[in-house]
């Protein structure tokens, strides 16, 4: 068994063996059966990979521990890494990567569940057309549809990997046993973000990805054509290969079928909420179910967003101070532009994205709380989905793209960008922006940062944009990135002293986790990033 599974060393088997458990009940005919997929320790695995449900069982594993890591707080997660690491929320527990005190140690530097995505979609690609081959109901069309569902997860899951480590094991074999130990050093991050592109490239040629599933639910929580697209674009502007970007990111914007995911574009609070409560929205591409109504075999449907972010918690996700005076500042905007004193006119501010009861300063994040029978109505049922991707988001990777190509030279790419922009403050009610007197590149990206934390807060993003424009170089000389990214961090951050977060940052191998410990002391050919 390859070591990036030593901590999840049983769990990399027994996903196998809660494949053939799952076959019982999981043969993706209903809602419940796609989210009751549930890991068991058993390991029958001699008549496994007969049929198509034998396939359709693995990859639901797989989206069942991307389940785990969206809903996780307090351990390794997409809501850590991918925010709160940021600023932009504050936890009000401990945390290694809030205080900036992570070690090699640290629970939250784990990539464990990561790598076993990873293995499912290795066995769906090595073993599916052996289920082919003795299923005769399983047509070509099913298999190559599979495979780009297999496609899209490993893709998913490395690019977590390579934005969080950088440079990890890369691996592409499923492992269903542990009797024969393989030891994978790092590969490098270059390496991985081609294998993504490839992986992603394969699974748009084979042209076998859904653009519709049978069910909403299915069509917005497994991979789709317009999901695979979501995440070459991402990929894309992490790689700064900003015109592949674009021409990924129109392929959802300027679709002609019909079939796209649509930005919500009615600047209503109803509408703008509607995302997050019932969810599965006309502008969503990809997000993580959960469903309450479907309860059985045991296997609970719910989540834990609702407390990781509810401040009768023990512990607890708020915004951050900055954050929060933000979107005081919006509600304020929207108030006076609409003349009235109606909560709903501030659409993703006051009950949209944040709410403070009682006049407290503080700002709790609304999307997992609030119920949309009544702005001030908290939820009962804790099923909300996790959204990974949606049609604003694609917006603004366009955006930037646009805006980077040229480091902010082209008036004609500018007035995209900002035109971009302005669609999303103008569905909030908020005024528009001025392209001309964005008049330099910091600028450019100060109002395109600001939307994509007022508008994701909550959903994971942050950190990954800070990041990934830390990255950027100013080819005219004007911007250090590097300390603009240090900047950034430090106006919104408030668990480590000023001079703790700075010293952190200027080390660039600090951007980015330490390899696990448990990893290291069993695989010799692992090497811990320098900055640990």
């Amino acid at each position: 068994m390859i070591t990036i599974f030593s901590k999840y060393r049983k769990g990399a088997v027994k996903t196998v063996g809660m494949l053939v458990t799952g076959l019982t009940f999981c043969l993706l005919t209903s809602c419940g059966d796609f989210l009751e997929i549930v890991p068991e320790n058993n390991l029958p695995v001699d008549n496994f990979w007969t049929s198509k449900s034998d396939v359709d069982a693995s990859l639901s594993s797989g989206y069942y521990y991307l389940r785990t890591l969206a809903q996780d707080g307090t351990g390794s997660s997409l809501l850590e890494w991918g925010e709160h690491r940021a600023g932009v929320i504050y936890y009000t527990g401990s945390s290694a990567l809030q205080s900036y005190t992570v070690k090699a140690t640290t629970s939250s530097a784990k990539w464990g569940t990561l790598y076993q995505i990873i293995n499912q979609a290795n066995l769906v690609l090595e073993h599916a057309a052996q289920a082919q081959a003795s299923d005769q109901t399983y047509t070509q069309q099913e298999l190559n549809s599979h495979y780009c569902e297999a496609y899209f997860l490993r893709a998913l899951a490395y690019f977590y990997i390579v934005r969080n480590w950088r440079d990890a094991p890369l691996s592409l074999r499923g492992y269903e046993t542990d009797e024969t130990p393989l030891l994978l050093p790092k590969s490098s991050e270059a390496e991985i973000i081609a294998q993504i592109k490839k992986d992603l490239n394969t699974a748009i040629e084979l042209g076998a990805a859904k653009d519709q599933w049978d069910t909403t639910w299915e069509t917005k929580g497994k991979a789709t054509s317009w999901s695979i697209y979501a995440l070459m674009a991402d990929v894309c502007l992490w790689n700064h290969d900003f015109d592949e970007c674009i021409k990924y990111c129109d392929k959802i914007l300027e679709d002609k079928t019909g079939l796209a995911p649509k930005f919500i574009s009615t600047n209503t609070h109803a509408a703008w909420f509607a995302m997050f409560c019932p969810g599965n929205s006309d502008e969503s591409i990809y997000e993580v179910q959960w469903n309450a109504d479907k309860l059985s075999n045991n296997a609970a449907q719910v989540n834990q967003l609702y407390n990781l972010f509810s401040p009768t918690s023990s512990n607890y996700y708020r915004m951050s101070t900055q954050a929060g005076m933000d979107f005081q500042q919006d509600w304020i905007e929207t108030i006076n532009i609409s003349r009235t004193t109606d909560e709903s006119a501030a659409v993703r501010t006051q009950y949209g994205s944040y709410y403070s009861p009682g006049g407290n300063t503080t700002k709790y994040i609304w999307k997992y709380l609030g119920d949309n029978a009544s702005m001030t109505q908290q939820r009962t049922v804790f099923d909300n989905n996790f959204i990974i991707y949606r049609v604003s988001e694609v917006m603004l990777m366009k955006a930037e793209a646009l805006i980077m190509r040229t480091c902010g030279q082209s008036d004609d790419d500018k007035a995209e960008a900002v035109a971009l922009i302005n669609k999303i403050r103008t569905r909030t009610n908020l005024s528009t922006l001025n392209a001309d007197a964005l008049t330099d590149l910091s600028s450019l990206m100060d109002a395109l940062l600001y939307e994509r934390v007022m508008e994701f807060v909550g959903e994971g993003k942050a950190w990954y944009d800070f990041l990934r424009v830390a990255r950027y170089t100013d080819t005219n000389g004007v911007v250090d990135f590097k300390e603009y990214f240090i900047n950034k961090v430090l106006s919104y951050q408030e668990g480590a002293t000023a001079s703790r977060i700075k010293s952190v940052l200027m080390n660039e191998n600090a951007w980015y986790l330490p390899v696990p410990d448990s990893e290291i002391k069993v695989n010799g050919l692992l090497l811990q990033n320098p900055y640990y």
